[in-house]
C-alpha cells in the first residue's frame, strides 16, 4: 500500500502545521519559486488562533522544504520554538513528519531524540503519530525509526501511539500504564517487533493495529509469533484489533476463528489485505465473527457472489461491515501457502506492499 497523502486529522482533531515567523516567510518564498509544487503555507491568523488553543488541533511538526533550517537549531531548535510559542502543557496531539529536504535517508532518530529531550514540557500530550511521511518524501520501507522505547518511557501519560515504518524499529517497553491504542504501519511487520509488542505490559491497551505486510518488506511475523495474543494470554483488554495489509489474510482469518480472542473483540479490521473466498467462507462459518460490532474488509479479493453473501449475513447479524474495494484476482499470482492444510490455497497479490 502506498502512502500518498498526509494525515488531515488525528485523534479526532484536525491536523495543523507549525511554522515560526521566519519559517513562514521562507516557506512562502519556496512556494513562490515553485508554483507547480504543492506547499503548505500558514495563514497567520489561523496559526495564531491555534497557538492560543493548542489542544484544539493535532500539531503537524515537520520541515520538508527546509524552511526552518536558516533559523537554526535543527529539529530540537524547531521543537523548542514551537513549545515557546504556545502553552506546551496544553498540546494534546502531535504528528511528526519529514525533516530532511536534501535527501531521503529515512533516519527519524533526530525527531525521536528531540521529543525525548522536550518530553517533560509536553505534560498534556495524549496522542502521537510518529513519521507521517509520504512516498514523495521517503518510501516507508526506507524509514529507520530505530528504538522507540525511550519515547514511550519519556511520555508516561501517552494514550495513543501510531508509527509508520516498521522495517527498522524496536519497541522493547517494559510497562506503560496509560497506552490505550497502538498502531504500527508498514510494508512488513518483523517477527522481532511483533514479539516486542506482545512482551510489553500495556494494562490499558484497547486497540491494537498491526500492518503485517509481505516478506519482501520484512514481514515475517507469523501466526506463531502472535500466538500469545491470539490465545488470550497477553493484552487481554484489547477489544479492537487490526491485522491489516496482510500477504495471507485467509490464514489470519482461520487463526482468529480458532482464537479465544475472538470472543472478546468488538471491532476487527482485515482491510488492505488479500481476503479471498476461502477466508470469507471461514468468516461465514464461524459464529463468533457475527458477534462483532464492526468488521472492515475493504480492499479484498472475494468474488462478487461471496461479497454479496458476506454483506447480507453480517448486516443481518447487526454488524457494521465494509466490503468495498473488491479486486480481481490474477491467476498468475496464485501460490500454495506452506502453512495451509488439506491442499487449501492462499492468495498472494503483489499490491499488498508499501
Amino acid at each position: 500500500m502506498a502512502f500518498g497523502t498526509h494525515l488531515t486529522e488525528f485523534a479526532g482533531l484536525p491536523a495543523f502545521g507549525y511554522r515560526s515567523p521566519q519559517g513562514t516567510a521562507a516557506e512562502e518564498e519556496w512556494a513562490r519559486e515553485r508554483p507547480y509544487a504543492p506547499a503548505w503555507t500558514a495563514d497567520p491568523l489561523a496559526l495564531l488562533a491555534a497557538l492560543r488553543a493548542p489542544g484544539s488541533v493535532a500539531w503537524r511538526l515537520d520541515d520538508p522544504h527546509g524552511a526552518e533550517a536558516p533559523v537554526g537549531g535543527g529539529v530540537p531548535g524547531y521543537l523548542d520554538r514551537f513549545l515557546s510559542d504556545t502553552d506546551p502543557g496544553a498540546v494534546a496531539a502531535v504528528i511528526t513528519g519529514d525533516f530532511y529536504p536534501s535527501d531521503s535517508t529515512g533516519d527519524t532518530s533526530p525527531v525521536r531524540e528531540a521529543l525525548v529531550e522536550h518530553a517533560a514540557r509536553l505534560t498534556g500530550l495524549r496522542a502521537l503519530f510518529h513519521a507521517d511521511v509520504v512516498s514523495g518524501e521517503c518510501e516507508v520501507s526506507w524509514l529507520r525509526n530505530g528504538d522507540l522505547a525511550p519515547l514511550l518511557d519519556a511520555l508516561p501519560s501517552l494514550e495513543r501511539l501510531a508509527v509508520r515504518g516498521t522495517g527498522d524499529m524496536s519497541l522493547a517497553v517494559g510497562r506503560h500504564a496509560s497506552l490505550r491504542s497502538l498502531t504500527l504501519e508498514g510494508g512488513g511487520l518483523p517477527a522481532d517487533l511483533a514479539r516486542d509488542v506482545l512482551s510489553a505490559d500495556y494494562p490499558a491497551l484497547e486497540h491494537l493495529e498491526l500492518w503485517l505486510g509481505v516478506e519482501d518488506y520484512g514481514g515475517d511475523a507469523s501466526v506463531d509469533d502472535l500466538a500469545p495474543l491470539l490465545e488470550g494470554r497477553v493484552h487481554t483488554g484489547v477489544r479492537s484489533l487490526g491485522l491489516r495489509n496482510a500477504q495471507r489474510t485467509d490464514t489470519w482469518v482461520r487463526a482468529l476463528a480458532e482464537s479465544p480472542l475472538l470472543d472478546r473483540l468488538e471491532s476487527l479490521d482485515l482491510s488492505e489485505g488479500t481476503l479471498g473466498d476461502l477466508g470469507a467462507q471461514t468468516l461465514l462459518d464461524t459464529p463468533g465473527f457475527r458477534e462483532l460490532e464492526r468488521l472492515d474488509l475493504h480492499h479484498h479479493y472475494m468474488s462478487e457472489e461471496t461479497e454479496r453473501r458476506v454483506l447480507e449475513a453480517f448486516t443481518a447479524a447487526g454488524v457494521a461491515v465494509d466490503a468495498s474495494g473488491r479486486r480481481e484476482p490474477e491467476e498468475s499470482h496464485f501460490e500454495a501457502a506452506e502453512d495451509m492444510e488439506d491442499e487449501e490455497w492462499a492468495y498472494y497479490y503483489p499490491s499488498v506492499t508499501e
